[in-house]
């Protein structure tokens, strides 16, 4: 195993020491008590103790957004080391063998970080290629036993990575290739039937979000037929896609990134749906509100899934401050019956916070409402108790009464 440092004895703050027993995983400033002098290297054991000096938890140290690093292993003596990477990861590929024989479905979340007992990894799969992502330079010292550990596992095509621990904390921009050979790209996976152009060698994203599958499906086969559909933050444009294979009028997909055109183009295309049917507009959300409010356009159904936290030159947007503002301009667009799709991905708060949200943007607007269903994450991106942070998706369909 590569590692830049030795095992080091951390002690937990009392506060914590009864959450970290019970299988907490993430170490922080505020819950473990880190040496004043000393710097610890990306990569670095850490062994959890009490005030007495009795084991706790063992983990590793590693910078990211969220924290410090994480515990994996709450049994003393184990070690972490290649059998215990090993061992997790065939674990979470048993849990998902059904997904491996679904032949309207090829792109799933094999492996979902600390939900599947070890923080800072993830590993997707596209028809036979895997994407391996590392969010730390702590979790990337473990690179060489995780992808031995995924080819003695799996019958792979080819192996990427991605590392998403740049100094600024985003994606380090590099060719991804790791192992096996490299697909022509776009290469085409499918997901409950439909087909997604998909990049695995082109910057931080692959072309579609995986952990909104199942409301994609929804979407399409009970919200769309007849109806005109309003796609918000469209990325590449699945939610239109979907959308439009349900048998909506028309789609409208709004997007700020001048990619977003090329991108949703080419998922329209290798679906065989005529894209210049659609609408697909490069313009700021915001500003698209005020255009349509000017216009009289109203829409039955409005997708609204922004990014936690995004800024124009106009606009800075975060999920937990704007949400509900952002949803009252979108009620202001949609037709009376129609149906909004309010998701957020923003997991500094949960489900309750983000319905109350929806409770006083139509209160303020005095309009009522009604919830028709909710959405979390899907099997695939499995989550802990322990950490509930991580169940970070919220989807709620909104029918305005």
């Amino acid at each position: 195993m590569i590692h830049l440092g030795k095992e080091i004895q951390l002690e937990t703050t009392s506060k914590y020491i009864s959450q970290f027993r019970k299988g907490f995983p993430l170490i922080n400033k505020e819950n473990v008590i880190f040496p004043h002098n000393e710097e610890i290297k990306e990569g670095t054991i850490i062994k959890l103790v009490d005030s007495k000096g009795l084991f706790v938890a063992r983990g590793y140290y590693g910078k990211q957004n969220k924290g410090l690093g994480w515990l994996l292993s709450w049994k003393e003596p184990e070690e972490i080391n290649k059998e215990f990477i090993y061992k997790k990861l065939q674990a979470a590929i048993n849990q998902r063998l059904h997904f491996f024989y679904n032949e309207e479905t090829t792109a799933f979340r094999l492996f979902n970080s600390e939900g599947d007992g070890f923080g800072g990894i993830t590993i997707d799969y596209f028809d036979g290629y895997y994407l391996v992502q590392w969010y730390s330079k702590g979790a990337y010292t473990f690179k060489e036993d995780v992808i031995q550990s995924l080819k003695e596992l799996t019958d792979y095509k080819g192996i990427y990575q991605k590392k998403r621990f740049a100094e600024d904390g985003k994606y380090v921009e590099e060719d991804d290739f790791v192992d096996g050979h490299r697909p022509t790209f776009p290469l085409l996976v499918k997901e409950n039937g439909v087909q997604f152009a998909i990049y695995l060698n082109d910057g931080a994203m692959v072309g579609v979000f995986l952990d909104q599958r199942e409301v994609r499906k929804r979407i399409r086969d009970s919200y769309s037929e007849g109806k005109q559909v309003l796609n918000t933050f469209s990325y590449t444009g699945a939610f239109s896609v979907f959308a439009a294979l349900g048998g909506a009028t028309e789609t409208t997909s709004v997007d700020l990134a001048n990619r977003s055109l090329s991108k949703t183009i080419e998922q329209f295309s290798v679906n065989g749906i005529d894209y210049e049917a659609q609408k697909i507009i490069v313009e700021d959300v915001f500003k698209y509100f005020k255009y349509a409010v000017k216009k009289e356009l109203s829409f039955d159904l409005v997708i609204l899934d922004p990014p936690s936290f995004a800024r124009s030159k106009k606009h800075t947007f975060s999920a937990a401050k704007d949400y509900k503002d952002l949803l009252k301009e979108a009620i202001s667009i949609t037709e009376d019956k129609g149906v909004i799709v309010a998701s957020t991905n923003c997991s500094t708060f949960n489900m309750k916070k983000f319905k109350g949200f929806i409770d006083k943007a139509f209160n303020e607007l005095n309009k009522s409402y009604k919830i028709l269903e909710e959405h979390t994450l899907p099997e695939d991106f499995k989550t802990i108790n322990q950490y509930k942070q991580a169940d970070y998706l919220k989807v709620v369909f909104i029918k305005k009464m």
